[in-house]
């Protein structure tokens, strides 16, 4: 194992990783901090308005459907193999070598991208917070502060999980506690009638998809999809978790749960007090579409609590940015014991705990991805980002799929297993097929995002380009690795040894 032999205090897995370091809780804020709830509602809200108008929380919860159910298929797969390597490992099992790496590439694709776009949109919102507007503006300053924020995530990261677990309790209590203070005084002053001519009465119709076409709530609902990505780090960091077989399933699921309810919450309060107008800070308005949850902080409550949303959305970035290198890492090291990788990869830091070599890489990738693409231009940025439904749906569908597969044997023995196993993680897959599918097909238009090479989209290039870059990368490993992984010996259906003794 990549450990050394020098006695630790902290209880040391399979991998070398901190075993036991995380409860339910902690393994539950890793996984919310993933998501970054506060900015990808302000990211997200706006659009999502523009194509159902009200029925915004009837999106959240439809999106939050294929979610829960892909959610099943994690539990299911991580309570029979706890392992760090989440759909690397299990698409491996289910379905062999070939199609379990590209589905772990697939995961480290999506962290790479939102990576470049966090760091970010981190940095502009700070300096918006501190008053700073021509920093915020100015593209040298942004990257500067961007690409620190990505180094120094990297290396909180690096030194240990129970690090990186209070980080993320801290920057989580900010976001939820924003989030639900600001919710909470908006509907109250809707119900009193202090909200302005321009508030209206929340409906539980709101709640319902109906008089949509199928147009508009595919569209919105792929809008949501990105908002919900990113629950699944808390599967990642399972071997590091009190019952590695059982606390991170559940933890999926209060994530997604916690989540849905958050959305809706905010959905309604936003919407019940700014209203649909066209103008001020009606939801129809064109200038607010791009952030609704900070336009509306100083009208809802004063200029303290628009700082605040400013510094929330801020904070809720710059987490993700560390949560998301977590999981790619565990993935690469998961990968590395599994001889899918170069070795180099497994090595885990004797007195952290942590892949810090992987995570390392993870960091430099991003950076350079940032870099390369603020160097081509802004647009190839915001392209990148559009993108990433395209990897969260590749790598969530084979999971889905995978737990099918896998547990096929098994589907009939109960009604349990046939729900949980087969049922739930099977319409989970097709809907992220529909809406990878769907996704793809909108993208590959010239007119989708903010480039194009030629007569296809820039979206659907940088997407699908990521993806497709997985396969000379997989066939360099099979040429200069070992070969032992691609042939099945190190890791298949009937491994029962999480991590061989004998790496």
């Amino acid at each position: 194992m990549a450990i050394t032999d020098e006695p630790a205090v902290p209880a040391v897995g399979g991998k070398g990783l901190q075993a036991g370091a995380l409860g339910l809780v902690g393994n539950v804020v890793i996984g919310l901090g993933a998501v970054a709830p506060a900015y990808s509602l302000a990211a997200t809200l706006g659009y999502v308005v523009l194509n159902v108008q009200e029925k915004a929380p009837a999106m959240f919860v439809l999106a939050f459907i294929p979610m829960l159910l892909v959610a099943f298929a994690y539990k299911e797969l991580s309570q029979d193999t706890p392992d760090c390597g989440t759909t690397f490992t299990w698409g491996t099992k289910a379905f062999g070598p070939w199609v379990g790496w590209i589905g772990g590439w697939g995961l480290a694709v999506s962290a790479i991208i939102v990576l470049a776009n966090v760091s970010e949109i981190a940095a502009i919102y700070l300096y918006n917070f501190l008053g700073l507007d021509s920093l915020a503006e100015s593209v040298p300053a942004t990257v500067a502060l961007g690409c620190f924020f990505i180094i120094s995530m990297t290396l909180v990261s690096a030194r240990g999980i129970v690090v990186s677990e209070r980080v993320q309790n801290v920057l989580i209590a900010i976001q939820f506690g924003v989030l639900i203070t600001v919710s909470v005084i908006a509907l109250i002053r809707v119900f009193t009638g202090t909200a302005g001519a321009q508030a209206i009465s929340p409906q539980l119709s709101w709640l319902w998809p109906s008089g949509l076409d199928v147009s508009s709530i595919a569209a919105a609902v792929i809008l949501c999809i990105f908002i919900y990505w990113g629950w699944d780090a808390c599967l990642a960091v399972g071997e590091e978790t009190k019952d590695p077989g059982r606390t991170p399933g559940i933890a999926a699921l209060v994530t997604t749960v916690i989540l849905v309810c958050t959305y809706v919450l905010v959905a309604f309060a936003l919407q019940s007090f700014a209203g649909f107008s066209e103008v001020g800070i009606g939801l129809n308005n064109p200038n607010n579409t791009d952030d609704v949850l900070t336009v509306l902080g100083q009208p809802v409550a004063g200029a303290i609590a628009a700082s605040a949303l400013l510094l929330t959305v801020s904070v809720s970035a710059l987490s993700s940015t560390q949560t998301t290198i977590l999981p790619t890492a565990r993935g690469t090291l998961s990968m590395a014991v599994y001889e899918a990788i170069p070795k180099r990869f497994a090595n885990v830091h004797p007195r952290y705990m942590t892949p810090a070599f992987g995570t390392i890489v993870m960091g430099l990738s991003a950076l350079f991805f940032y870099l390369v693409l603020k160097a081509l231009s802004e647009n190839a940025l915001l392209d990148s980002v559009a993108s990433l439904g395209l990897a969260v749906a590749f790598y969530y569908g084979i999971t889905a799929f995978a737990c099918v597969w896998y547990f096929r044997r098994t589907l009939f023995e109960s009604t349990r297993n046939l729900f949980f196993r087969g049922i739930f993680p099977l319409l989970g897959g097709l809907s992220m097929l529909a809406a990878f599918t769907i996704s793809a097909k909108d993208m590959i238009q010239p007119d989708y995002g903010y480039t194009a090479f030629g007569p296809v989209g820039g979206v659907f290039v940088l997407g699908v380009g990521m993806l497709v870059l997985g396969i000379p990368l997989m066939l360099a490993c099979f040429a200069f690795g070992t070969k032992r992984f691609f042939r099945g010996e190190t890791l298949n259906a009937d491994t029962e040894v999480k991590v061989p003794d004998t790496f």
